[in-house]
Formats: structure tokens, sequence, C-alpha cells
């Protein structure tokens, strides 16, 4: 495959700062990348954001089919023609976030001519930018996920794998957990990319789980516990919940109700796990 900057050189490609494109060009990496992934013959990988493709190919060898969503029109060209000879991708110029992943595998399982996959991973070197929204939207809506390979700024792989009572414990932290087992691979250097972001980078991959690890009579309400608990961080327990406005409870009996369930009501949100937030989920 060419050197991504000649390519881009070829096909007169600005990369657009609003999209936060930084394209990885370390081939090491990539294919450590799809390793980790452990993408087979038998799963579907889709990718999101790929660019010049350089990681595409490398999927298109191990996958069954690869499914790539590229939000650039302008980089279609070029990934029509890297990917000229790869006859298991596809290629559609949508937005990810805007994507139905349910639909789109579906009608690739209804194809005759391609084989039915026994797993669909996703494997991605997100921008910046969308990363917590993309990861938030396929973990919500699509179950039919099995796994999801990702490169993240490092912080946001702090947070994601963040044990509690540690400064990256937060909402993220136990969103993610309740819907997946998170996974540090490897960090990235800035220079494995083009142009050099000035972050260290982390690949993570995130197991779904076959169902949450926590039984709670509403997943709305533990969500919106959960928001409440670190919306002041610096507060207590107590006082977050109460000061949040969200729940039909005076003080005295916010405590009372913390109390009885086995949580003091002067801890932080962020010593407690995800099983004592769904307990206070479920005690509401």
């Amino acid at each position: 495959m060419k050197d991504t900057r000649k390519l881009l050189d070829q096909f007169g490609i600005r990369l657009t700062k609003r999209l936060g494109q930084n394209f990885l060009i370390d081939e090491d990496v990539v294919e450590h990348i799809v390793e980790g992934a452990g993408v087979s013959k038998d799963d579907l990988a889709i990718e999101i954001g790929p660019g010049a493709g350089s990681m595409t190919r490398v999927l298109s060898e191990y996958a069954g089919e690869v499914l790539a969503i590229e939000i650039d029109q302008k980089l279609i060209p070029v990934l029509e023609e890297t990917l000229a000879d790869c006859s298991n991708v596809s290629v559609i110029n949508e937005d990810a976030m805007k994507v139905d992943f349910k639909k789109l595998v579906e009608e690739i399982e209804r194809d005759e001519e391609i084989k039915e996959p026994t797993a669909v991973k996703v494997v991605a070197n997100l921008p910046y930018y969308i990363t917590t929204p993309i990861i938030m939207k396929l973990l919500e809506e699509h179950a039919i996920v099995t796994s999801m390979t990702f490169m993240v700024q490092k912080e946001v792989a702090d947070r994601m794998c963040a044990p509690p009572a540690c400064k990256d414990y937060g909402a993220l932290t136990l969103a993610v957990n309740y819907y997946a087992s998170p996974q540090r691979l490897f960090d990235v250097s800035p220079k494995s990319f083009f142009p050099q972001p000035d972050v260290t980078s982390t690949v993570i991959r995130l197991d779904r789980h076959a169902a949450p690890p926590v039984e709670v009579k509403s997943r709305e309400m533990l969500f919106k516990v959960i928001k409440a608990s670190f919306g002041q961080r610096r507060k207590t327990l107590h006082n977050a919940l109460c000061n949040s406005g969200a729940f039909n409870l005076d003080r005295a009996q916010m405590a009372e109700m913390l109390m009885s369930i086995g949580i003091d009501p002067g801890c932080r949100g962020e010593t407690l796990s995800l099983s004592e937030f769904a307990l206070i989920s479920n005690q509401f």
C-alpha cells in the first residue's frame, strides 16, 4: 500500500481539523490492533473511520467481511483505490453517529453470497472528539456487537478502566463496566500518526457482557443515580443526590434510605462500586 501522505497528496486531500483526522501510519501498530481485536474469518468487522484504508486492508485479511464507515466524502476515492483488490470489503459514506448498525448487519446477513457471521466486532481509530459518544451509542443501542477495539486518548482509557476511589473513576467507568469488560491492550506514541496528535493514545478492547453484572429494576434509574452522584464530585453522596433535584426525598429521608442499605451518606460517589450503585437504584 502507498504511503498515506503520498496518497493524500495524490488526491489533493487536506485533512479536516473539524473531523479530528489523525491517520495511523505505523504498520506494526495496525497489525497489533487487529490481532488484539481477535478478528477471525467467522466475523464481520466494522471499522469506523478507515481514513486511507491501512487498517481496513489488514482487517480484510483476518475477517470474513469488513464494513468500513467513512464520514469524509473526499476519502472515498482514496479507499476505492487502496481497497480495490479487497473483495470482502464494503465502504459506506456515512456518519457513524447516525448509522443504524443493526439494520446494516441484517442486510449483510440477508446477502446469500456472504457467509453469516458468528460475531460482529467493531475496530476503530476514533477521532478523539467523538470517542465517548460513539462508544456509548454502540454499548447502549447495539447488543448485536460482541466486542469493540478502539484507539482512544490515553486519559479516556484510564477513565474506562479505573478502580473505585481514584481520580479517573466516574460515570464513564460505571457505564462502560455495566455493558462490557474493558481491557487495556497497549499505548501508542504520537509518532505512529500523521499528522501527530499532542497526546499518547491507548488501544482498548471492550467485550460485551452476555448479561449485565448487576441486576437493576430500571437501567434508566441506575444511570440517573450515577449521574447525580458525580454531578458534584467533591460533595458527599448524600449532598450530591439531594442537590441534584432528581429524587423525591427530603434530606432526612435520603439519609435514612442510604443507611437502610448499608451505605454511609457521608461517603463520596467515587468510592462506590457498580453493585452499590445498583443497590441505591433499586431502593429508589
